[in-house]
């Protein structure tokens, strides 16, 4: 299980992360989809890892045997609702007049900074 000042870490680090990421490779550059992002990343892993605490899910910490990437299904979740809370805030917001092409390589993007956050930093 983790601690709140981990969860509060790893949120911290997805955000900045996502937010780069954002900034660097979805055109064009708008604030409010970079900030977006960024708090979308933040806040779908510290939901669920608020879940798995609450729940007590020892079980879901388990790391995959492989070097390379030790991806458990924490991490996975941690992707998968920075994803979800991504498509809702951005296709709600800043982006809701883009393309759904859009929306969706925003919100992968910030998925893909939570899940690499989450396996390698914490």
């Amino acid at each position: 299980m983790l601690d709140w000042s981990t969860v509060a870490y790893g949120a911290a680090l997805s955000a900045v992360l996502a937010a780069v990421l954002v900034a660097l490779l979805v055109p064009p550059r708008r604030v409010g989809v970079v900030v977006t992002a960024g708090l979308a990343a933040g806040l779908g892993p510290a939901a669920w890892n608020a879940i798995l605490n609450t729940v007590h899910a020892p079980g879901f910490f388990t790391d995959a045997p492989i070097a390379a990437f030790p991806v458990s299904w924490q991490d996975t979740g941690s992707g998968v609702f920075a994803v979800a809370t991504a498509a809702l805030l951005l296709g709600l917001g800043p982006q809701g007049g883009d393309s759904g092409r859009r929306v969706a390589v925003a919100a992968l993007l910030a998925g893909i900074a939570a899940l690499v956050v989450d396996v390698y930093l914490y």
